[in-house]
């Protein structure tokens, strides 16, 4: 640039008198006022538009901030500025400062998520593992500490540049949050609305350190693996039905299925037996028509010896099994009912069990019939 173009500049930038912003864009956040040398004429007038404020920097100081209206660039309203400069009795000359216009307009849809799965602690599931995402949105409340804590010396500051930033933090606050809630798995997709209207008020005092307002927090879905939503599902369905009802029932289920099988030998075995029962039961409904008795020829009956009319031996008393839970007696229950409730994961095998006959309550592990709901029971070897 030669001398004459550089003199060209500075006498056309001299002559502005306005200090003023266009935004054009929809995602800037800050924008400096660029001038010659960064001069501004005495009596300049400054235009701040609704949704917009002014913030004067003086190398590097925090100066005079301006909201929307037109302002008349004096000592009289400058009076930080002065204070800084050192002027007592006015200014005549140029002065040089930095202008910062801040869009304070809302700024909405901004998305977040979690870039990793969130583990939790459930009392019935163990170790589990949540995804959530959502959207925000914000505005800036102190436009004076956004420029100072955020912006620098950035001459056009977009939302792009801090979104990262502030995902990061609703990220971790989140995070906090949904482990101090501490609440069942499946009910921090039933409470999105209680959970996001939480996460926002222990988020907003971080967001006002740097000068920004979070005026909407939202958690649009709660996600978690699939796996665990079937466990999810299925105690949920026992929950409300009949464990001794649900247990006779997947018995007989499993019979049918069984019995289909006809390729295996499962299938052969489970045949025969329906089939033994079936031959009993006609056996059955044809004794009241035959006496009770086959016809037997006489001369077998004359030396047929007298038997013992059979009785049968007496039912056995079905056993009754009481459980704790939260320090709580539960039950009775029969053995299937326990067994499904451990199959279910509402009892494991630390659980207090007790009986008629037991000399005090015992954990589930140890009661010798109840070894079985663990696993891993395999026969002893055959003697030799």
């Amino acid at each position: 640039m030669s001398i004459f173009d550089k003199i060209k500049e500075k006498l056309s930038h001299e002559f502005i008198d306005i200090v003023e912003w266009l935004d054009y864009t929809n995602d800037t956040i800050a924008h400096r006022f660029e001038r010659y040398q960064n001069e501004i004429k005495n009596g300049a007038k400054l235009i701040v538009r609704e949704g917009q404020m002014a913030v004067f920097i003086n190398e590097g100081q925090l100066a005079d901030v301006f909201k929307p209206g037109t302002y008349d660039l004096t000592t009289q309203n400058l009076p930080i500025l002065s204070t800084l400069k050192g002027w007592k009795y006015g200014f005549n000359s140029p002065f040089k400062a930095e202008v910062y216009f801040v869009n304070t307009t809302l700024f909405t849809d901004e998305k977040w998520g979690t870039k990793n799965p969130i583990t939790l602690s459930d009392n019935r599931f163990g170790l589990v593992e949540i995804r959530a995402f959502g959207t925000y949105a914000f505005k800036i409340a102190d436009a004076g500490k956004f420029i100072i804590d955020i912006v620098g010396t950035d001459n056009n500051f977009t939302n792009f540049e801090i979104n990262e930033h502030l995902k990061s933090l609703i990220a971790t606050r989140f995070t906090d949050t949904v482990g101090e809630a501490n609440l069942p798995i499946e009910l921090y997709a039933a409470n999105t609305t209680e959970l996001s209207e939480t996460c926002q008020e222990v988020m907003k005092t971080e967001f006002l350190s740097v000068g920004i307002s979070l005026e909407k927090f939202y958690i649009e879905n709660v996600s978690m693996p699939e796996e665990l939503k079937k466990e999810i599902f299925e105690y949920s369905r026992l929950d409300k039905i009949d464990l001794d009802k649900l247990t006779k029932f997947k018995t007989a289920k499993a019979i049918e299925a069984a019995a289909n099988n006809d390729g295996g030998t499962a299938g052969a075995g489970m045949g025969m037996g329906m089939g033994f029962v079936m031959a009993q039961q006609m056996g059955g409904m044809m004794s009241p028509q035959m006496g009770g008795q086959q016809q037997m020829p006489q001369q077998q009956q004359q030396y047929q010896q007298p038997q013992a009319a059979a009785i049968p031996p007496p039912m056995p008393q079905a056993v009754s099994y009481f459980y704790a839970v939260n320090g709580a007696q539960a039950g009775p229950v029969s053995f299937d009912q326990l067994r499904s409730l451990f199959a279910s994961r509402s009892i494991n095998k630390d659980t207090l069990v007790w009986k008629a006959g037991m000399d005090g309550w015992k954990a589930l592990s140890t009661v010798e019939e109840l070894k079985g709901f663990l696993g891993g029971n395999t026969p002893p070897p055959l003697p030799m």
